[in-house]
Formats: C-alpha cells, structure tokens, sequence
C-alpha cells in the first residue's frame, strides 16, 4: 500500500495507523511525535485500546476518521490492507506478548511493520517475523530509538572506521530508579509480569537496548555471556538488576549492568568503548556530548552539530551547535530513515545508505540476548553460548 502515500509528486507524505496507545500511554506518544518531526507521514487509521470508548475517543482525538477506528488489529489488517488509501506502514506499541500476532497480521496483509521493543517473547517467534517480512518485501523497524542520537552515529562512523584501533573493552549501563519500589499505581505495572512481559523485566526492557547500541556502535559479536539476575523488591516476579559479563568474538570483553532499583538514576543509559589507539565515552543524559582521547594526545569534547563530525552525525543533526537536541529528535531520526526507505523503495530509488535503523534481524538478536542471560542467570552465572541467532 506504499502507493497511497506515494502518488508521484513532491511533499506526498506516508499514511500510518496505531496499535496501542490509548489513554494514559507513554511510548505511543513518543512514537506519534518522532513521526510528526519529520513531516514524512501522517496518522490515518488506529486500534487504541480493548475498551471500546477509550479506543473512540483516542481517534477523535486524533483526529481520525470514525470508519478508520478499529475494535480490533485483525480488522484494522484486513480494512485497511483492502483500502487504495490504505495506511503505508503500522505502528506497534503494545505491551511485548500481544507483539508478535499484531505484526505477523499486518506482514501477511503486506504492510510494512515498525514494532517497539523486545519484539515478542522468543527467538523464534522474531526470526519468524524477520523471515517473513524479508519473503513479502516488507521493511520492518524495531524502535531502538537511542541509534538515532547523531553523537551515538558518530561514535559508530569512529569504532567501524578504526578510529579506537581494536576494542578491547566495552563498560556499558542503563541505570534507572523506577522500580525501587512496587509501581501499584504506574500504568507501566505490566513489566514486572511475566503473563505480559516475559522471562524477564529488566533485561528486556533496558538491557536489550545496551545490547542494541553498543553492536550498532562497535560491530561486535557476543561469543559467551555470564548473568546473574537479581529481583530486589520482594515479591517481584521478575528481575529488577542484572550483572552481565561478555565475551566477544576476536577477544575483547565487556560488562552490562541494567537496572531499573538504581535511586538517583533517572534513564543513564551510557557506554565506554576502549580500543587499542583510542576511547569513546556518552551518556544518553546528556546526548550532546562525547568524551574522545585518542592514544598520546588530550582527550577532547565532540559536540553535536559542532567541529570535527562526520557525515553520520552531521545528516542526523537537526538543530545548529548549541541548541540541545534530545529523545524526540532521536525517535524522530529513525522514523525519517524508515520513511525515506519506504518512499525510495517505492519511487524505485536506491536506499541512502545512511538511512540506517534497526530491524526485525536486530530485534531477535535482543530477543535472544534476554534468554541467554535468563539461562545463565538460571544456572548460576555460568558463561554460556551468547552468539545471534541464525536466520531462518
């Protein structure tokens, strides 16, 4: 349906429809504003919520016509597959066990898939997913959004260039404080149950997106992991804390350490890439900046916009030096990419190749991940085979 949102003229934007994302959702609206900054698509169509009234006025709100609000995904997929006008690509925003049956529906009516993350619940249900949009010729994005910071983009265009020399070490974090406590009243709650959830809260909600940028970034292969998995507030079912230590194909090694009972840290994501002739250091709380010592000389500040970037970060960099740039630009940075792949895929361009966002093949590495570090978490800590998986 790419055609709809594509008539062959100038400015044309791309029409999308929602799954989630009913009153009180965090993340939908993230997703919603990521794609209203690139002015490259428009809301059409959406299914927002199980309780019929709440799903109405959401698409009143949004201002979507009455007959492109959905009871349900399936008659969303199947509607809106059978419209010439029909949306161009889906958003899911879900909670993670609702996610691989949404996505699979919208796959096999032929429209393109941005999922949030962990993609769905097990391995085999995302190498699934990956195979079949990569059989219909469909794109799919899993919104690891932290790829999209420019200076995180500059860090990568740097480690793969050889900028660092060889890694050798790799310390990352994502450090939060929400969960110190039971959240009774957070809508978030849902986390921390496994119906919903999954093996596990805290590794595949924030350590999976360790795992995503610091391979977006370095390139790096997992070889073994050894986890150990921690539930700190009593009576939680899942974990809450983990320690995880890598060991990468070639010899370099590296330590994770999600966690979400870490009082005083609101969303310190960062990483601390050290090679043979240099070292990378950033932090998601303050994304415009980059520590950078190349080996014998003083170590320097990059900043984004600023002296010194490459055509990575500089194709990513929306406002001039100084002007803080944040999440929203982020979201906003791979949904361009995203669009601008649908759009050139559709005018029978090729795809730029800056035009670089995670996929279904990188949300089943996450899946992945979360499962090897729960088996070794489960046999005490003890190092076990971490690789991707293989596609099917």
């Amino acid at each position: 349906m790419i055609e709809s949102g594509v008539p062959g003229k100038a400015g044309a934007r791309l029409k999308y429809g929602l799954v989630g994302g009913g009153p009180g959702s965090f993340i939908a609206s993230v997703h919603r504003a990521g794609i209203d900054m690139t002015r490259s698509a428009e809301i059409a169509a959406g299914c927002f919520s199980r309780d019929g009234a709440k799903n109405t006025a959401t698409g009143a709100k949004l201002g979507i016509e009455r007959g492109r609000v959905y009871s349900s995904y399936a008659e969303m997929a199947e509607t809106e597959a059978a419209r010439p006008d029909g949306i161009d690509f889906v958003v899911v925003t879900t909670p993670n066990d609702t996610h691989y049956a949404i996505c699979r529906a919208f796959l096999e009516k032929g429209v393109h898939v941005s999922c949030d993350k962990p993609l769905c619940l097990t391995t085999d249900e995302a190498l699934d997913l990956d195979r079949t949009a990569r059989e219909k010729g469909l794109i799919f994005m899993v919104t690891y959004a932290y790829t999209g910071y420019p200076l995180v983009r500059q860090a990568r265009e740097m480690a793969r260039s050889g900028a660092l020399g060889d890694v050798r070490v790799v310390v990352a974090e994502y450090a939060q404080d929400w969960l110190a406590e039971k959240p009774e009243d957070s809508k978030d709650v849902w986390r921390t149950d496994p119906a919903q959830a999954g093996i596990s809260c805290c590794v595949g909600d924030i350590g999976t997106l360790i795992e995503n940028v610091v391979h977006f970034v370095t390139g790096l292969e997992i070889d073994k992991i050894s986890a150990v998995l921690s539930s700190f507030v009593e009576g939680r079912r899942l974990d809450d804390n983990a320690m995880i230590n890598v060991k990468y194909r070639g010899g370099a090694m590296g330590h994770y350490w999600p966690s979400q009972v870490a009082i005083g840290r609101e969303n310190s994501l960062s990483f601390r890439i050290y090679g043979s002739e240099g070292s990378l250091e950033w932090n998601q709380e303050n994304p415009n900046e980059m520590r950078y010592a190349k080996k014998g000389t003083p170590p320097m500040i990059l900043t984004r916009g600023g002296y010194g970037l490459g055509a990575s970060a500089a194709r990513w960099t929306r406002m001039p030096s100084g002007h803080p740039e944040g999440l929203f630009a982020a979201w906003a940075n791979i949904y361009e990419a995203f669009c601008n792949t649908l759009t050139n895929r559709a005018r029978g361009k090729p795809r730029d190749e800056l035009d670089i966002f995670p996929t279904a093949f990188d949300g089943a590495r996450g899946v992945k991940f979360v499962h090897d570090c729960v088996a070794s978490g489960e046999s005490g800590g003890i190092w076990i085979d971490g690789s991707a998986p293989e596609k099917f």
